[in-house]
């Protein structure tokens, strides 16, 4: 029997923060070595490219900063 891994996603609130900055964090890293980062959405654009090299599962809620023109 194969077992498989389902991770669920907790969307990202105002009480998440940044590791780098502090600020609300849009930008949610699970590595592959275990841990997680939690990064802003300028944070998280600048180190998009290491973060696919070492995550697991990339979680970006950074859409939410777009106002909707509906």
């Amino acid at each position: 029997m194969t077992e498989q891994v389902i991770l669920e996603s907790t969307p990202l609130n105002a009480l998440d923060r940044c590791d780098r900055c502090g600020a609300q964090a849009y930008v949610r890293a699970t590595l592959a070595t275990g841990g997680e980062l939690m990064f802003c959405a300028h944070h998280g654009k600048e180190y998009a490219e290491k973060l696919k090299a070492v995550a697991f599962a990339i979680q970006d809620e950074s859409e939410r900063l777009v106002e909707s023109k509906n």
